[in-house]
């Protein structure tokens, strides 16, 4: 695993886009602060919707260095989720600019899955998740169900075999507001 997590940190750190496992659904990522990585992943998947992508955090301290507005039990929440979660949170910061929709927020998951978690360790920052899929289209739960469009339009694609074992459906989605209003939005 460790020359897979080396191949995908190479071509994130040039400003690339590589086509990874999660614990949901195949996706699509980038440096979650580089503008033009971010633009090409909208580009790709033929969509300029801002909240159609989130980020990968490695963990709640890396949440809170890209949202600054986030309240408490939002969280508590993450913390007790038992099935993949994004959580939707005021205050976007320090990400591109062209990630964060005029609201202000930002989609951040912290994934239960090995290979992300070591690619987040080794990157330091968040990393763009969004299905593997052009706009609209079902999201991808294995390699095989993406369309070769996609994979000619990533850099890198990581082997399948670090695939583990995704949900197969995309996460649950709770938006936050500032004054701790919750909003289920999936």
């Amino acid at each position: 695993m460790d020359r897979e997590i080396a191949l995908a940190l190479e071509v994130l750190r040039r400003g690339g886009i590589i086509l990874y496992p999660t614990d949901t659904v195949w996706g699509i990522g980038c440096d979650a602060t580089n503008a033009e990585a971010v633009q090409r992943i909208y580009d790709l998947k033929q969509s300029g919707d801002k909240k159609s992508m989130l980020v990968l955090c490695k963990d709640a301290d890396m949440v809170v260095r890209y949202v600054n507005k986030a309240p408490g039990i939002a969280f508590e929440v993450m913390e007790m989720a038992t099935k993949p979660l994004t959580l939707i949170l005021p205050g976007a910061s320090g990400v591109a600019a062209n990630l964060i929709p005029e609201e202000g927020t930002l989609g951040v998951r912290v994934p239960d899955h090995d290979f992300c978690q070591k690619l987040l360790y080794k990157f330091g920052k968040p990393i763009v998740s969004t299905s593997a899929n052009i706009s609209g289209e079902k999201s991808p739960k294995n390699l095989a169900e993406v369309k070769q469009v996609i994979i000619n339009g990533v850099d890198f694609v990581v082997n399948p075999r670090f695939q583990g074992r995704p949900t197969g459906t995309p996460s649950s989605i709770i938006a936050f507001g500032e004054d701790s209003e919750i909003k289920i939005i999936r």
